[in-house]
């Protein structure tokens, strides 16, 4: 396996846990409020973070549509696996690529 392929998996597997939190997350809102803000984890694939990211249920819903795409800290994102297609102030949505790509699609609790 080469490291960047190495890179890529690691990277999508613990985006992937990160995914299944913000799912119960939610799973737990209150329904009807959909423009309420809901406080979720960042999504990245470093290991240790703990930032939190404010998104109303329609944006996560807009993000989570597409198995390939997370959001991140502005500063979380890892090009070796990602890429930006969406720049916020308060958090990036990156989409995996190749391997990762695969990984985050396998891994959707939605699918």
């Amino acid at each position: 396996m080469a490291p960047d392929d190495g890179l890529q998996v690691r990277t999508a597997r613990n985006e992937a846990i990160f995914r299944d939190v913000n799912e119960a997350l939610r799973a737990g809102h209150w329904p009807g409020d959909e423009h309420a803000p809901i406080t979720f984890r960042c999504e990245c694939g470093r290991l240790g973070c703990s930032r939190m990211i404010d998104l109303t249920a329609a944006e996560y819903e807009r993000i989570r549509a597409n198995p390939r795409r997370f959001f991140v800290a502005p500063d979380h994102h890892i090009p070796e696996a990602e890429r930006i297609v969406e720049r916020h102030d308060s958090h990036l949505v990156v989409e995996k690529q190749e391997r990762a790509g695969r990984i985050a699609e396998a891994t959707d609790p939605r699918s």
